[in-house]
């Protein structure tokens, strides 16, 4: 998974660090599809990060996540 630089920049603009509800919110992915993707052990697990109990998603690693994940049609 490579990070896009220019997707860096303009994630100043946007908060980086998003919460479960948030991301359901921008991505349409529910708490419990996340909860499913954060324990599969396939290439569906989706990147997270977890401090003490709060669950928390990058954005940049989100969307590299989603560009890695895209079906060619």
């Amino acid at each position: 998974m490579s990070i896009n630089l220019e997707e860096v920049n303009n994630t100043k603009l946007a908060k980086r660090w998003l919460n479960p509800s948030e991301l359901a919110e921008e991505y349409g992915f529910s708490k419990s599809t996340q909860a499913k993707m954060r324990m599969a052990t396939s290439s569906s697990e989706i990147p997270f990060s977890k401090i003490g109990k709060y669950i928390r998603y990058d954005r940049i690693l989100i969307n590299a996540w989603l560009e890695a994940h895209k079906i060619q049609g």
